[in-house]
């Protein structure tokens, strides 16, 4: 009730080992806390909070203009409801070297267990669109050591993406893995890979866990666990996947309300009342509720059951001095 029973730190020791056991992690992206706690509720291994995600809830492009407080915020509303470890995307960490340490202890404090960032130029670019720029080798790695020498938890994760094959090309993002794990990433993140055997290079170029992004109407085909398995990948996202079968669901809502002036016939397709307060662990609340308007302090010993001591005249008696 209230938050996950699981703390931060316990989080993200179970994440380093569900890494370290050699099985590929999914990790849908949750596009607010309840869909956070439907994830958790079908067994998936994590939950992913996307920063495109969070620029269309706010009614935006992906185009670097959400704010550090924003994604903290929402990281820690949505890290709070689950057991589940919860890995953010942090951009290109919000500035210098020095602001991307800030961005680490923000994101640690909001109980997340991993945080990705990026070598963009700021502002970026979403990660499927054509015209995107990077950074110079060095600013990446800056911004990667920043990040690792700034987190207080060991066991928080520092994964860093590379967006730099649709600009250099598979080569150019394999040497950029490399250096971002010589700077300290815990786990790389290659965006836009073409097809397997791009995963597959990635994988066979660094010592650490891999991402693969399966983001719809993307650059990379929709690959099968099972595929992404057999190249090696260690963790697996589906960002906005959620949001996107949401809206789809919510448009068509409104269409059928305009045209036929009622919900009536669609509402088979909704979430029940019931299976909502079941996600949200209603009756938690309202035990709490009853355990707390209903009790009854008992009597201390030698007081009466207003809690008054026998021949105590009580709130009436004064004292004049």
């Amino acid at each position: 009730m209230l938050h996950a029973s699981t703390p931060a730190h316990v989080k993200r020791a179970r994440f380093r080992e569900r890494l370290a056991g050699g099985d590929l992690l999914s990790f849908p992206g949750a596009f607010n806390p309840l869909s956070a706690q439907l994830i958790q509720d079908k067994g998936f291994d994590g939950v992913y909070i996307s920063g495109a995600v969070l620029s269309a809830d706010l009614g935006l492009p992906d185009i670097g203009l959400t704010t550090l407080t924003e994604v903290a915020g929402r990281s820690q509303q949505i890290a709070r409801v689950t057991d589940l470890p919860a890995l953010v995307d942090a951009d290109t960490g919000f500035g210098e070297p020095m602001n991307v340490a800030r961005t680490v202890h923000a994101l640690e404090d909001a109980g997340v267990a991993g945080l990705h960032i990026e070598d963009q130029v700021n502002p970026k670019r979403c990660g499927h669109l054509d015209g995107k720029q990077v950074v110079d080798a060095a600013t990446a790695t800056k911004r990667i050591r920043a990040a690792a020498d700034a987190r207080r938890d060991d066991n928080l994760l520092i994964m860093a993406r590379t967006d730099i094959r649709a600009v250099e090309g598979l080569d150019a993002a394999k040497d950029r893995a490399k250096a971002l794990v010589d700077a300290g990433a815990d786990a790389i993140f290659p965006e836009a890979m073409r097809d397997l055997a791009e995963f597959e290079a990635v994988r066979a170029a660094v010592d650490v866990p891999v991402l693969a992004n399966m983001t719809e109407f993307g650059k990379s085909e929709l690959f099968t666990r099972d595929q992404l398995a057999g190249a090696g990948i260690a963790i697996v996202i589906y960002p906005v996947s959620l949001l996107r079968l949401a809206m789809g669901a919510a448009e068509r809502g409104l269409e059928t309300l305009q045209a036929q002036g009622t919900l009536a016939g669609v509402v088979d397709q909704m979430q029940h009342r019931a299976r909502l307060y079941e996600l949200i662990d209603y009756e938690a609340y309202n035990a709490f509720d009853a355990s707390v308007f209903t009790y009854t302090p008992a009597p201390t010993p030698g007081t009466s059951p207003t809690g008054t001591a026998p021949g105590d005249a009580g709130d009436e008696a004064t004292t004049k001095e």
